[in-house]
């Protein structure tokens, strides 16, 4: 498999389990039965932390919405090389850094964990305008 997809379906698994800690802390919070009920406003709030989660994962899903199809484009026109995939690498563990941090709680290291990301999407998109 080529090294920038190889990340590609990398980030896309890891993106695809982030729900799961959040999840786990509803089951906690308002029991089996309850996390499979519709929400209502007498929900109790999860975790702060979960909370964190829940907003991290969004925020991946976002930005993986730019990221692949810019890396399935740099793919698909054979514009790839060692560059486009050490940047797929970055992106991979900036998005996992990101998710980590931000469920943390730790502020300065999420904002560097997210450019981390979206300056690897950015030399992918420099890239197909042949700018990179």
């Amino acid at each position: 498999m080529p090294r920038d997809i190889h990340w590609l379906v990398l980030t896309l698994g890891m993106t695809a389990l982030f729900w799961v800690p959040y999840v786990l802390n509803r089951m906690v919070v308002k029991g089996l039965w309850g996390t499979f009920a519709n929400p209502t406003a007498a929900d109790p709030p999860l975790a702060p932390w979960a909370q964190r989660a829940c907003a991290a994962h969004s925020n991946a899903i976002e930005n993986l919405a730019v990221f692949a199809p810019a890396a399935l484009a740099v793919h698909a026109l054979g514009v790839g090389d060692a560059l486009t995939d050490t940047v797929c690498a970055i992106y991979f563990c900036s998005r996992l850094a990101h998710f980590l941090v931000y469920t943390a709680g730790i502020p300065v290291l999420r904002t560097l964990a997210f450019f981390g990301g979206w300056g690897a999407t950015v030399v992918l998109v420099l890239r197909l305008l042949g700018l990179a």
